[in-house]
């Protein structure tokens, strides 16, 4: 048995993970319109390859990967292309993105998917293309890219490959339903993410507080023990606490390492992936299927329903909402995510994208809404609490006082805005709020930096450019000078007169020919 070790300060809040029934998946159906954003992942927007008015089938390629960091769109449904515009999607700044709609025509007609019988016999690269060409970004929240992540066996030696079963925000059980309900399928996705990345080891990490899924994952991991797996298949749960599930605390629980301070996973020879994404790779890789639907736990006591569903990636909230029975009269704030690491969304116009996980509806009394900020009293609960052994009391003076400097210097970046630091301020200090704002700031100053210094780099290049131009032209100048006056000499025969004559024949043809040169061409 594998041992497990502890991580610095985490919390213990009410999990709440009872009310959305774990274990049963409801169906969603069909809305009449799914919007889809061009942007479900970090890094670039894809890029729309159709036009309003297009027909389209279920599994169609919507919109293209741009770039190395990107993810593509597919059509989860049939239907007719009826918008490409700006809509509200969920993002903690409200903002609008470009978004395709589909009217849904209801038949639910698909592409011919490109399926394999054995994904062994295709190399690691050929099978990150389809991994790419699904368009699959991380499904716990992040949505960094599949393909992207997979590439770390090009730069590093991976031994070990982690799936993140952990799922310790409260109130989610969108992965806890999926490792009860597709354990196998979770399995046999591991195993193909294992051999893309090179790894002989795959750990199952689930917290204690899921029953159900460790057993439903150790009975898949037997089942495939027998001489089908080519991996070493483990599965190891571990007690419960908050934020047990960010990926650097989840290797120093399963491992023991530390990952080092701006370094990645991929650096210990790990990489870790999330449920939902090893299932998504296993119908990718052997069913040629895209990334078009997803669980989303539906939760609150503000719903009469709660429940985890199966929906269609675009699908709007409110359709998620009046299936779930949504009594607004007791309800200020829908969220997206759970209470620790979610934000407010503005509309419920908002659609299902990769990282959905949760859509939490709480009554005011159930969440409500923080008290006004006092000063901070210098109690130190912060540092106590905080997974990631930052200083949150020297981060927050640091962020007010904008000195990004020191926020650097303090590690502003290791943080992984779990909120522990907010939940135990007696303060109530919104502590996370500061560290984002500052991570934005420092970022885009970042940038400003580099395009100041791109177009540096192009003016420097330039004048370089010109000065040898110029430099080039005079030395030709100074070559035609030199051999007028050579000729003249030569054909004077020290005659006087004739050589007065050559002179001034040479300086007329050396005044041409500069001319002709410094005349720019039409």
């Amino acid at each position: 048995m594998r041992r497990v070790y502890g991580i610095h300060g985490g919390i213990h809040p009410p999990e709440e993970k009872g009310l959305s029934n774990p274990g049963t998946v409801v169906d969603a159906g069909l809305p009449e319109k799914l919007v889809l954003p061009l942007s479900q992942h970090i890094g670039a927007p894809a890029k729309a390859a159709v036009a309003v008015g297009d027909h389209v089938l279920g599994g169609q390629c919507l919109a293209s990967a741009v770039g190395a960091v990107s993810a593509s769109v597919h059509a989860p449904t049939s239907g007719i292309v009826t918008a490409i515009e700006p809509r509200p999607v969920p993002h903690p700044s409200g903002i609008d993105n470009l978004c395709i709609e589909i009217s849904c025509d209801g038949r639910d007609q698909w592409v011919d998917l490109e399926a394999i019988d054995d994904y062994r016999q295709f190399t690691p690269h050929e099978l990150v293309e389809r991994v790419k060409k699904a368009g699959i970004a991380g499904m716990g929240g992040a949505g960094f890219p599949t393909a992207t992540k997979l590439l770390a066996r090009d730069r590093y030696a991976i031994d070990t490959l982690i799936i993140n079963g952990t799922e310790c925000e409260p109130y989610i059980t969108a992965d806890d339903t999926l490792m009860q309900t597709a354990a196998e399928a979770i399995v046999e996705g591991a195993e193909i993410l294992a051999y893309i990345v090179g790894a002989s080891t795959v750990i199952f990490g689930v917290e204690d507080n899921k029953p159900d899924a460790l057993q439903a994952l150790q009975q898949a991991v037997n089942a495939r023990a027998n001489g089908q797996s080519d991996h070493q298949l483990e599965v190891v749960s571990f007690p419960t606490k908050y934020p047990s599930g960010g990926e650097k605390q989840l290797i120093e629980i399963l491992t023991g390492q530390q990952v080092p301070s701006g370094g990645l996973p991929a650096d210990l020879g790990i990489v870790c992936q999330n449920p939902g994404t090893a299932v998504a790779v296993g119908d990718a890789v052997l069913k040629g299927r895209p990334l078009v639907d997803r669980i989303v736990t539906l939760t609150g006591r503000a719903l009469g329903k709660p429940a985890n569903y199966r929906a269609r990636l675009g699908t709007p909230i409110a359709h998620l909402l009046a299936l779930s029975e949504f009594n607004p009269s007791d309800n200020e704030r829908l969220i997206h995510g759970g209470p620790m690491m979610g934000f407010a969304l503005g509309t419920d116009a908002a659609p299902v994208i990769k990282t959905t996980n949760c859509v939490l509806v709480p009554t005011r009394d159930e969440l409500p809404v923080p008290p006004a900020a006092q000063a901070c009293i210098r109690c130190g609960l912060c540092a106590e609490a905080c997974p990631a052994e930052l200083l949150p009391q020297q981060l927050y003076w640091y962020a007010r006082a904008k000195d990004h400097e020191q926020l650097e210097r303090h590690n502003l970046f290791d943080c992984i805005e779990c909120g522990a630091c907010s939940w135990v301020c007696p303060s109530n200090i919104p502590l996370v709020q500061y560290y984002r704002a500052a991570k934005g700031t420092i970022q885009e100053a970042k940038e400003d930096k580099l395009r100041s210094d791109r177009a540096r780099e192009r003016f420097e290049a330039r004048q370089e450019r010109v000065a040898k131009e110029a430099a080039e032209k005079e030395a030709k100048r100074a070559a035609r000078k030199a051999a007028a006056q050579k000729k003249a000499s030569e054909s004077t025969d020290e005659d006087p007169v004739q050589a007065a004559i050559a002179r001034a024949k040479a300086r007329k043809a050396q005044m041409t020919a500069d001319t002709k040169q410094d005349t720019p061409e039409p």
